[in-house]
This record gives structure tokens, C-alpha cells and sequence, in this order.
């Protein structure tokens, strides 16, 4: 199979479901000529024109606004904010509209829309261009957020969330875009909701998000010349969650450590811990379970303080190495 980038399969699903589907159409800031902050519409301008590729003022309220009026009429909008950071000021249409409208109206409406959002850090872009937000959206009902962790999930999870009938927040890591990996040519879909094993093992269990599963998978590879064997699962998507399989990897490994890089406090580990307690493989565990998250401090712009900010390989090696050997 062909390899092709992260950035690549985002911009191939967006052209398969436009090519598809006339109701869908890409609205953002600097999205047109510029081909986005990251270059990922480029060329779909010439392609489809400005009716269908629709640059936007920088006023991410309005941009949020016209997506949800967009989809309630029947349209399939697909949104980027240059930055997950600035969802922050289109929330008040996300939230309070977009989340709640089908509700609202007894689900006679419906608000298929998806919002983009490229996050995290890495990229030495500073505090207000590098954080991760997603939870703060799992929390919401009424929205679906996915993270996909690489070029074959991207593709297939983003063709499913421009055909669901309700609002995705779709988080892409700014560091995976030049990642490559086998991605099929021809459309396809990943149903949301549906955990995945990345990785076999029997010695510990590591959930990971985003570009904290590249890390982890990395990181059980120095661990397997130690003798660790670690089972790696990505959930993809966050809300819904797909627990089955990890408390089935619980079971197995009877230890377990989740890994994003979002703040610890308040952050995914916390609802993944949560549901291992309330689940039957909490009486499996033989550690307690163990969070590894970013720092709860701003993102620095200095790049060595941005490495040690949040999770690297090295973290994820050592941690690995004192649950595997902690005892309830």
C-alpha cells in the first residue's frame, strides 16, 4: 500500500467527500490561496472554488456561527481554526448551539458540521498556539471529539465525521502532519467510538492519544529489549469512548498508564482512570493506575522547557518501568 503524510490523507478525505457530496464544503481563516496555517487545503481553492472553499474574516465566533446555521439548513460544513487555542472564542457556538440544538428541537434538527483543530505542542509556537483542549469538549454532551494518532485512522475517522449527523470537534496533533504511514487510495471509513491495539503485551497497559501513541509505541520498543511487554491502545475517539477494550487489556496486564498531553488536572486520564475503578477490572489490578500528562503550566515558548512540558519518549520509558514494578 501507498504511504502517504498525515497532512496528505486529511486533504485527500476532504476532496473524496466534496467530490461525493456537493452539500460539503470547507469554511476557516486563510484557507483559500494560503492553503491554511498548515498548508492543508492547498489547491482545493482552484479545485472547487470560493463557494465551496470559503475564506473567512478572523473572527472565529462568526466562523463557528455560520458552520452551525450552515449545517441546521441541511449543509455539511467543515470548519478549521488556524489553532485549537482560538476555539476558546467560538465556543459560545459550539457549546451553547451547536452541542444542544438537536435536543432542542426533539431531534427533528440535526448540526452535522465538523471543527478542525490543529493542537498541541512541539512547533515553538508559545502558550496561546500549543495547548490541548480536547477535554474540555468531552465534557459537553452533544458533541463527538476525535483524536487520530495516524495517516490510515485520519483519513477514515475524518470521512466518518463529515458523514455524522452531529457537531465533531476533530483534533489533529501539529507534529503528525509529516508523519507518514499506509493509507488506501479509495474512501473508507473508521467507525467513531471504536478503541484500537496498536501494540500487543502482557506487562502493562498504556492508553495513549494522539501523538502520545507514536511516543508510547516507541517508547515499548526500548522497553521490550528490557523484557516489558506493553499493550498500547489508542481510543480515537475520546466522546464516544470505546472502554471494552481496555478494560479487556486491563484484565490481561492487571496494571495500567494513560498518556496525553494535555494538563494532568482535568485532563482524559482522569475519566479513563475513572471508568477502570467503576469497571470489572478494577479488582485485575495488582498497581494503582498511573496518569503521565503534561505539566498544569502554559506551554513555554523556550524550546527545552517546551520538551520537558509534556510527555517524551523517555518519560514514557521510565514511568513504564515503575508501575511494572509497583504493588498495590
Amino acid at each position: 500500500m501507498r504511504e502517504i503524510t498525515y497532512l496528505e490523507a486529511i486533504r485527500e478525505a476532504l476532496t473524496q467527500e466534496m467530490e461525493r457530496d456537493e452539500r460539503v464544503f470547507l469554511i476557516g481563516e486563510d484557507i483559500g490561496p494560503y492553503g491554511g496555517a498548515f498548508g492543508v487545503t492547498l489547491g482545493m481553492l482552484e479545485k472547487f472554488g470560493p463557494e465551496r472553499v470559503i475564506d473567512t474574516p478572523l473572527t472565529e465566533l462568526a466562523l463557528a456561527g455560520a458552520a452551525t446555521g450552515a449545517a441546521l439548513v441541511g449543509m455539511r460544513p467543515v470548519s478549521e481554526v488556524m489553532f485549537m487555542d482560538f476555539i476558546t472564542l467560538a465556543s459560545e457556538q459550539i457549546v451553547n448551539q451547536a452541542a444542544k440544538l438537536r435536543f432542542m428541537f426533539g431531534g427533528k434538527a440535526a448540526v452535522p458540521m465538523v471543527v478542525r483543530a490543529p493542537a498541541g505542542s512541539g512547533t515553538g509556537a508559545a502558550e496561546q498556539h500549543s495547548q490541548s483542549l480536547e477535554n474540555w469538549f468531552v465534557h459537553i454532551p452533544g458533541l463527538k471529539v476525535v483524536m487520530p494518532s495516524t495517516p490510515y485512522d485520519v483519513k477514515g475517522l475524518l470521512i466518518s465525521a463529515i458523514r455524522d449527523n452531529n457537531p465533531v470537534i476533530f483534533v489533529e496533533h501539529k507534529l503528525l502532519y509529516k508523519v507518514k504511514g499506509p493509507v488506501p487510495e479509495e474512501p473508507y471509513t473508521i467507525p467513531m467510538g471504536v478503541s484500537e491495539v496498536k501494540r500487543e503485551g502482557k506487562d502493562l497497559t498504556i492508553v495513549a492519544t494522539s501523538i502520545m501513541v507514536q511516543r508510547a509505541l516507541q517508547a515499548a520498543e526500548h522497553l521490550a529489549q528490557e523484557g516489558i511487554e506493553v499493550e498500547i491502545i489508542d481510543p480515537r475517539t475520546l466522546k464516544p469512548l470505546d472502554i471494552e477494550p481496555i478494560v479487556k487489556s486491563v484484565k490481561k496486564t492487571s496494571r495500567l498508564m494513560i498518556v496525553h498531553e494535555a494538563c494532568k488536572t482535568g485532563g482524559f486520564g482522569g475519566e479513563v482512570a475513572a471508568r477502570i475503578a467503576e469497571s470489572e477490572a478494577f479488582g485485575y489490578l495488582d498497581a494503582p493506575v498511573v496518569r503521565l500528562a503534561g505539566r498544569d503550566m502554559p506551554i513555554p515558548y523556550n524550546r527545552t522547557l517546551e520538551y520537558h512540558a509534556v510527555p517524551q519518549v523517555e518519560n514514557i520509558v521510565e514511568k513504564a518501568r515503575d508501575v511494572v514494578r509497583m504493588k498495590v
